[in-house]
């Protein structure tokens, strides 16, 4: 079982590994932005209750709603 993306720490840096089975309405949205597998990303921010996570990848910043999040499975890395 893959990391999600709130299990990562505000500043922390991971790495796209996959989807999770069940996201295929999000996974083509995701691959749009950019998230592809492999693809590095750093945790921003998370909203008070949750959602939205704000990420940024390949530059720029984007602000997940957390069911799309869910749609994404990480792994740690490095800085």
């Amino acid at each position: 079982m893959g990391l999600k993306l709130t299990d990562v720490a505000i500043g922390g840096f991971a790495r796209v590994a996959g989807y999770a089975p069940g996201g295929q309405g999000y996974r083509q949205k995701l691959l749009s932005m950019g998230l592809t597998p492999g693809t590095r990303l750093r945790l921003v921010g998370v909203a008070p209750l949750g959602d939205p996570i704000m990420i940024e990848v390949r530059g720029f910043r984007l602000s997940l709603r957390k069911a799309e999040a869910e749609a994404l499975e990480i792994e740690g890395c490095a800085e």
